[in-house]
């Protein structure tokens, strides 16, 4: 298995969106509501704001993650989805290590994200790397909004 993380090529953007689809189906039962940014990939997750990466599995898209700008100190990590078979592995971590880096160099202070309750494992995750609570800070599904210092 030749396993690595690398920037989301525009190629694989359908792949991509297909990850997290079915996350969002073994959750929630739906598909996710838009894929507005993701159609907007060259605005939302470009250097030197943003970054969009992937966990591959050779040749197949099997993770995603990415850091986004929402103020000049603040980013929100977005799109933190694996394929089953990839979960508990520590490619969470690693990703996640990848993309709060990227964001330190891009002079963020903290990282902002929302999340839900039925995605217990991820939020354990979150807890591990540092994540604390704070105030709604989007109107979007979510119900658990936190924030990492950087």
């Amino acid at each position: 298995m030749a396993i690595k993380i690398q920037p989301l090529s525009s190629s694989q953007i359908e792949e991509a969106k297909a990850v997290i689809t079915a996350g969002c189906f073994e959750f929630f039962g739906e598909a996710p509501k838009n894929f507005e940014d993701m159609d907007r990939i060259s605005s939302q997750y470009v250097k030197p704001s943003g970054i969009f990466l992937v966990l591959m599995d050779n040749e197949r898209v099997v993770g995603t993650g990415a850091i986004r700008r929402l103020d000049e100190q603040t980013c929100e990590l977005k799109r933190m989805w694996f394929l089953p078979a990839y979960r508990g592995k520590g490619h969470g971590t690693e990703m996640s290590g990848l993309l709060f880096e990227f964001a330190r160099s891009a002079g963020y202070q903290r990282v902002w994200l929302d999340t839900s309750p039925l995605l217990e494992a991820a939020n354990r995750l979150y807890q591990r790397l540092g994540f604390h609570p704070i105030e709604r800070y989007n109107d979007g599904p979510g119900t658990i909004f936190m924030e990492k210092r950087l």
